[in-house]
């Protein structure tokens, strides 16, 4: 099957990684002539998918187009163009519509009875600012104090198509949910690690969360799922307070990171569960979860005499990232090393036979790491607050 990835940044890599996995054939459609998905695809084409002219250059004998990206222009004529030419296009834009938007999201939630952390003003200080129309953490900002506030509103022009929420310090969850009206399924939830600004910086499966509070968040993901009529791909984000789960973000999209955690842990390959619902005649679909194993997936940053565990954001500002096996005790690794490298990023992928063994290897394989390379110093920040 040849399908084409429409994005070759983060979510890109994402897709692009999980779509050879399925054994498929990948091209990356990108305007830009160098970006992180270029190594693990077999071809790229440059192209400004926002140009009408510019889809028959590259749809023609394409099974499936997939959007790895989250620029609105670019999604509305993609899936005009891919109308246009009979090409399954695996997007909800009615699902997308919402969940790119915070405030949106935040009064959906509100119509199902979603929890979400307490709105402001009522929630006081601290509070977290976040851009509506952003994902992740682009953007995120801390509130101490009314001063504070007044200082960064005056920046923020007045916070306008801003969420503020109270700040919560908690555990942080994803799980995935995938399928069609009336067929939603919750996948595997894992666990999330973010750095000092809030980027994620590492995913572990399986999840610690207790099995009561799993079953409630996955049924409130499947609340979601299902108000929002979706068809496909949904990541749901939560933070849970002492036992309680509040609702921080969706994201009707495909997600990075979390899918190849998944597939880790599970064998589950998301990308090509997705392909599925759009390429077969069924709206219905099924699929088993098999018992999972233990999987840890995080980005380092090697430089002179550092290793530093870091958010994704430090795999996107390089270009050509590849899979290698076996890399310095780790399963496999997304990377741009090359030998004699000094400088160089890479997302662990680490795999054993329950959650404590993966940790114990992925701690082998940082030694290792640090040993080789002589890394006397190593950093693994989280949140200050």
């Amino acid at each position: 099957m040849w399908v084409a990835v429409v994005g070759g940044n983060l979510q890109g890599v994402e897709a692009c990684y999980l779509a050879q996995k399925a054994g498929w054939e990948v091209v990356v459609i990108d305007k830009k002539s160098s970006v992180p998905a270029s190594g693990l695809c077999d071809s790229i084409i440059h192209s400004d998918v926002t140009l009408e002219s510019e889809g028959g250059r590259w749809m023609k004998g394409v099974d499936l187009v997939i959007p790895a990206l989250e620029d609105a222009q670019a999604l509305s004529c993609l899936n005009q163009q891919t109308q246009a030419a009979d090409v399954p296009f695996a997007f909800d834009p009615k699902a997308y519509a919402v969940s790119s938007s915070k405030m949106k999201s935040n009064r959906l939630f509100a119509q199902i009875g979603i929890p979400v952390p307490e709105m402001w003003p009522d929630c006081g200080f601290p509070a977290i600012a976040k851009p509506s129309n952003s994902s992740g953490s682009r953007g995120v900002q801390v509130l101490c104090s009314e001063v504070d506030y007044k200082r960064k509103e005056a920046v923020e022009n007045s916070f306008k198509d801003w969420v503020i929420q109270e700040y919560i310090k908690g555990e942080l969850f994803s799980v995935e949910v995938i399928g069609s009206p009336g067929n939603h399924h919750a996948v595997q939830i894992t666990d999330l690690a973010v750095d000092e600004h809030y980027d994620c910086k590492r995913v572990l499966a399986p999840t610690t969360m207790s099995p009561e509070i799993a079953v409630e968040l996955k049924r409130f993901s499947i609340l979601i799922a299902g108000a929002l009529e979706l068809k496909g791909l949904m990541d749901v984000e939560v933070i849970l307070q002492d036992k309680d789960i509040k609702v921080l973000e969706v994201d009707a999209r495909i997600p990075s990171q979390t899918p190849t955690a998944v597939y880790w842990s599970t064998g589950l390959n998301l990308v090509r569960e997705l392909a599925g619902i759009f390429l077969s005649d069924s709206e219905r679909f099924q699929f088993g979860m098999p018992s999972p194993r233990g999987a840890v997936y995080e980005h380092i940053r090697v430089s002179p005499g550092l290793l530093e565990v870091a958010g994704e954001h430090i795999m996107s500002r390089v270009d050509s990232l590849h899979a290698v096996e076996d890399f310095f005790g780790a399963n496999e690794a997304i990377t741009n090393y090359t030998p004699g490298s000094d400088e160089w990023v890479a997302t662990l992928i680490i795999s054993g036979t329950d959650r404590e063994d993966a940790w114990g290897r992925r701690e082998e394989a940082i030694r290792d790491i640090r040993r080789k390379f002589e890394l006397s110093t190593y950093y693994d920040r989280g949140p200050t607050r």
